[in-house]
């Protein structure tokens, strides 16, 4: 199965309630967007958004430049319908990360937990040269993956887990790390998911 099918599968079949993932409150997200400075001009984008809340919490804080891609049109679809006539303030991308060929430049990347799914070298040097054409010089990049502790799996599929040092090492020399959160996902059903989060700033 291709993984576009794998996350329309997904996202078709599940409630959000059902998906391991699923935030209601992404405030760890939102606060280090602010630390880097975030305005209501800042460019955003959310790199595999799917059906997360951030995009909701940056209209409510008055950002208008904002673009979500994510793999899978039916959770597009979903982020879509819940944010009703807010939902044309959004620049909606349905694309693979890997193949995406980016028409804008951006002040602050966000990804929660799309890195960490890209286990093979080729899939993290082409998502690295898309984040580093991507995002201005002085610009932030938040990465959250699974931490060392985190699952070695998610969705039946298998995972790369970092610290924020790894992760600071893997991004490569265009990117310093700012700060980093660890934190602990609690599922819908109440298992405990061991994350990080990586503030970066972007070179040159």
């Amino acid at each position: 199965m291709s993984s576009n099918n794998h996350w329309n599968e997904v996202y078709s079949k599940k409630s959000e309630a059902e998906l391991s993932w699923h935030q209601d409150d992404p405030s760890v997200s939102v606060d280090l967007i602010k630390t880097a400075g975030l305005t209501t001009t800042s460019a955003v984008i959310d790199i595999g958004g799917g059906t997360s809340r951030l995009i909701e919490r940056m209209l409510d804080l008055g950002v208008s430049d904002l673009t979500v891609l994510d793999l899978s049109e039916a959770a597009i679809s979903t982020a879509r319908h819940r944010l009703g006539e807010r939902e044309t303030s959004v620049k909606w991308i349905v694309e693979d990360i890997n193949r995406w060929e980016p028409t804008q430049t951006y002040d602050v990347w966000h990804d929660r937990a799309v890195f960490h799914f890209l286990v093979k070298p080729k899939d993290r040097i082409a998502y690295i040269q898309r984040l580093s054409r991507s995002v201005v010089q002085g610009g932030h990049a938040i990465i959250a993956t699974f931490a060392p502790e985190g699952p070695e799996k998610c969705s039946g599929l298998p995972v790369a887990r970092y610290s924020p040092a790894s992760l600071d090492q893997t991004l490569g020399a265009n990117f310093s790390l700012l700060t980093h959160r660890f934190y602990l996902h609690h599922t819908p059903w109440g298992n405990q998911q061991s994350f990080q989060y990586s503030l970066f700033l972007k070179l040159n």
